[in-house]
């Protein structure tokens, strides 16, 4: 079976997100300090074990026509180390929705892939890393994640998290276990943002699985 070292592209990935987990800033949070040292420490353990590199099927869904103009907007702003790493394994991705009855309007919008976790491609069970892509115009609706950790880094675009700002390229939102969120996306860019789940093997098993709740008008 293949491993890590016999694809030095997912390597080379793995480490720029590492790069940026160490380096982007907390803001002063130290919830989030907190949640970037567990990205990393077991970002760092799951690399020094030499992870197997599972078979998965590359697959597109219909928002990927914006992907490349997401990663050329994402290759002039101070997070293209990662876009660019992004850009040589665009064609191994495999994109999916996730749910098992795709919100309405989601369809053309949408799409996540996953660059670690327990399905590969990189096979880790105590953390998920990979990329949420959106269309200009797109709502993804609230939800929260039980018993998952989670941030996302905006790499190219902009997005707002339930109206209480906007992301920029190189900004991070972050998400304790539990917490309703709904996504976004400016008018006439697509977003592309990396995103990081740290969790129980079994949370991590799961992770789609989301909790859906009205928000308190």
């Amino acid at each position: 079976m293949a491993t890590l070292s016999d694809h030095p592209d997912w390597r080379y990935l793995l480490r720029e997100l590492d790069h940026l987990y160490r380096h982007q800033s907390a803001g002063g949070s130290a919830a989030i300090r907190s949640h970037q040292r567990d990205v990393r420490t077991r970002l760092n353990r799951i690399v020094e074990g030499k992870p197997a590199i599972l078979d998965a099927e590359p697959a597109e869904l219909p928002v990927c026509v914006h992907l490349a103009r997401a990663v050329d907007n994402g290759l002039r702003e101070r997070t293209a180390p990662v876009v660019r790493a992004i850009r040589n394994v665009r064609h191994l991705l495999r994109w999916q929705y996730g749910y098992e009855k795709l919100p309405r309007g989601l369809k053309q919008k949408y799409a996540y892939t996953e660059f670690l976790g327990p399905d590969g491609p990189v096979e880790g069970e105590t953390l998920i890393l990979g990329l949420v892509l959106f269309a200009p115009r797109c709502t993804y609706p609230a939800h929260s994640h039980n018993g998952i950790t989670e941030s996302y880094v905006c790499l190219s675009g902009a997005s707002s998290e339930n109206d209480a700002g906007v992301y920029a390229p190189g900004s991070m939102i972050f998400n304790p276990p539990g917490q309703q969120h709904r996504i976004t996306t400016g008018d006439f860019e697509p977003c592309l943002l990396s995103y990081a789940w740290v969790g129980s093997k079994d949370a991590l098993r799961n992770p789609m699985k989301f909790s859906q709740k009205k928000p308190a008008r």
